[in-house]
């Protein structure tokens, strides 16, 4: 974790109700306990991946998304990455094993959450090439609670 653990925050957080739909941003989120967050597609079991390869939860890096839209000129700060939750200032694979609080919700690292040829189907053609080595993580929802943007991600 270093010195990132110490700063880390959710910058934005991002859902959709249905698969396949544009992602939107909400000013915050309430997360259910072995479900997901309230509203978004995976705790409504209405995902791509329903049954396949699920997630409750999504997480990636600001700083990530900064460099590939540097780098590569793919637009992914509108939520085209398809992820649930910005964060800043956190190595998200540094969580592996750990729970972290973020507001009111504790979760667990699950996976890493590579990207797919799916997402280019419905975003940008270079999307999984864009998000490769840099597409963030799966978490379980140990403790439901609200989130929100500002709030501070505390490793546990």
């Amino acid at each position: 974790m270093g010195r990132k653990a110490t700063r880390a925050i959710v910058e934005k957080i991002f859902m959709t109700p249905e698969g396949g739909a544009p992602m939107r941003t909400v000013d915050e989120a309430t997360a259910v306990a072995d479900r997901g967050l309230e509203g978004d597609r995976y705790l409504k079991r209405a995902g791509y991946w329903t049954d396949i390869d699920e997630c409750q939860v999504t997480l990636i890096e600001a700083e990530h998304l900064e460099e590939i839209e540097r780098e590569t000129g793919v637009k992914v700060q509108g939520g085209e990455h398809r992820r649930n939750i910005v964060t800043r200032n956190l190595d998200l694979m540094g969580l592996a094993g750990r729970r972290f609080k973020i507001g009111a919700a504790t979760f667990v690292f699950d996976r890493p959450r590579p990207p797919c040829a799916y997402i280019a189907s419905i975003t940008e053609r270079l999307m999984t090439k864009a998000l490769w080595n840099r597409g963030g993580i799966c978490a379980r929802v140990v403790k439901g609670g609200t989130i929100k943007p500002g709030d501070r991600i505390t490793v546990l």
